[in-house]
């Protein structure tokens, strides 16, 4: 039985990353280097802190690699039986990033409790130095995904894996120039105790929203209430039911509802309702079908 629905698709897409895939092979490339620096002046140093965190990196390198892989998978187009294309992979692995951090969290916070336990002097000039080298190119990457880090979670995971190993350079700098001036060799595990709990309140954050999307939860910044009520506004529609929104990706959103109007659907209508909540929303794939009083009341009797 024909029920006059209208079906309409909207397939604007939200923030583009694929503007960062040469962040992604720059960063990983400059930590690459920054990684074999610091296992080469960590042996010939003899400083277990500096190969530590070399290993360290080397996770964080994994998860910009992990960040670079969903982007390039969220763009390949949909075929067989992924009618969506690999769009979800962002979330995925945004949650994996996540786990990661919390991870190389977890080691930093065993080293520190390790020098409580059996104080180490902290290594001379030659680390400080290798450790300021790490300030400046974990900084210098996490500003390459400090803007598109507001937007989407995945550049937001690969944002806090830079900030942190920015965070924990500092950290050793810091550390070791107050302890060379004080010769309180206490203030090394303290740092890292302080630099862990910052890392953990940006990581955790970033894991419940990773969470919530692979759930299909209404993304952060939206309310459901609030779209209804929008599309109520209008002057042509009666009523707004089976609204659903959740993340195709960590940069594009989707919308499906069935909205109840006066008179027969028309296109003049659907445009307007899309440009609505494209312009209010940033919904950019829309579902939308159409139906009059009379369909609605056939559909309930049936």
């Amino acid at each position: 039985m024909g029920h006059g629905h209208t079906h309409n698709h909207n397939h604007n897409h939200g923030v583009d990353v694929s503007g960062y895939h040469k962040s992604f092979a720059i960063g990983i490339g400059l930590n690459i280097t920054f990684i074999a620096v610091e296992l080469f002046y960590g042996f010939l140093a003899n400083s277990s802190a500096l190969i530590a965190d070399a290993g360290h990196n080397a996770g964080d390198v994994l998860g910009l690699v992990f960040a670079w892989i969903a982007i390039w998978l969220a763009g390949q187009s949909p075929k067989g039986r992924y009618s969506y294309g690999y769009k979800k992979s962002t979330i995925l692995i945004s949650v994996l990033n996540a786990i990661i951090l919390f991870v190389a969290v977890g080691f930093i916070l065993w080293d520190a409790i390790g020098k409580f336990v059996n104080p180490e002097p902290v290594g001379g000039t030659q680390v400080m130095i290798v450790a300021g080298i790490g300030v400046v190119i974990n900084t210098l990457t996490a500003l390459m995904f400090v803007k598109g880090q507001k937007n989407d979670l995945n550049i937001k995971g690969a944002f806090l894996h830079m900030a942190a190993d920015a965070a924990v350079s500092l950290g050793v700098v810091i550390a070791g120039l107050l302890i060379r001036y004080t010769g309180a060799n206490w203030l090394d595990p303290i740092m890292s105790i302080l630099i862990a709990l910052i890392i953990i309140g940006g990581t955790w954050r970033l894991f419940v929203d990773s969470v919530n999307l692979a759930l299909d939860a209404t993304p952060e910044g939206i309310q459901l209430d609030e779209v209804s009520q929008t599309l109520l506004a209008h002057e042509d529609v009666v009523e707004v039911h089976d609204l659903h929104i959740w993340a195709m990706s960590t940069s594009e959103n989707a919308m499906s509802a069935h909205i109840t109007v006066e008179a027969q659907s028309s296109a003049k209508l659907l445009g307007e309702i899309r440009g609505l909540l494209a312009e209010k929303f940033h919904l950019s794939h829309t579902t939308i079908q159409l139906e009059t009083k009379e369909v609605q009341l056939q559909c309930q009797s049936c």
